[in-house]
């Protein structure tokens, strides 16, 4: 999420951010505001343009309809709570951050080679998954696997 803003006092417009960053297709970036705009209407969603989601996740305007943020949870495959409710909107982008993890193929083929071990091995295993993200100066993940 934004660093250091807990999940309860973000703005929509942040939480509309992070749903573009984190959920897009494999292999390519950040879907655009006309894909978002033209897959909500093919979908029989409400009329909404490139421009008004643009405005939203810019935090341009900040107070959409009902229906919009409906739309807009749908497209991105989240429910609405993500919105509405900060321990659902937590929860949510949680899950979203461990599916954007396993996009990347060597995380993903860890994770599966992994399956089957022994909690003594997996354990093994996480402390060097640990002590390899300090030497290399990644930050210590362990609050955000809660």
């Amino acid at each position: 999420m934004s660093e250091g803003v807990p999940a309860g006092q973000r703005t929509l417009a942040e939480k509309l951010d992070y749903l573009f960053k984190t959920v897009h297709p494999k292999g390519r970036g950040e879907y655009t505001y006309e894909e978002v705009a033209q897959a909500i209407q093919e979908s029989g969603g409400p009329t909404i343009s490139a421009s008004y989601i643009w405005t939203l996740r810019k935090g341009k305007k900040d107070n959409p309809t009902m229906k919009h943020l409906e739309a807009l949870a749908g497209f991105f495959g989240v429910a609405p709570a993500y919105f509405f409710n900060d321990e659902s909107s937590e929860r949510i982008a949680e899950q979203l951050s461990l599916l954007a993890s396993m996009r990347d193929s060597n995380v993903r083929e860890i994770a599966l080679r992994a399956s089957g071990l022994s909690s003594e091995t997996l354990k093994t295993i996480k402390g060097f998954l640990e002590r390899a993200r300090t030497l290399e100066g990644l930050p210590d993940d362990e609050a955000s696997s809660r």
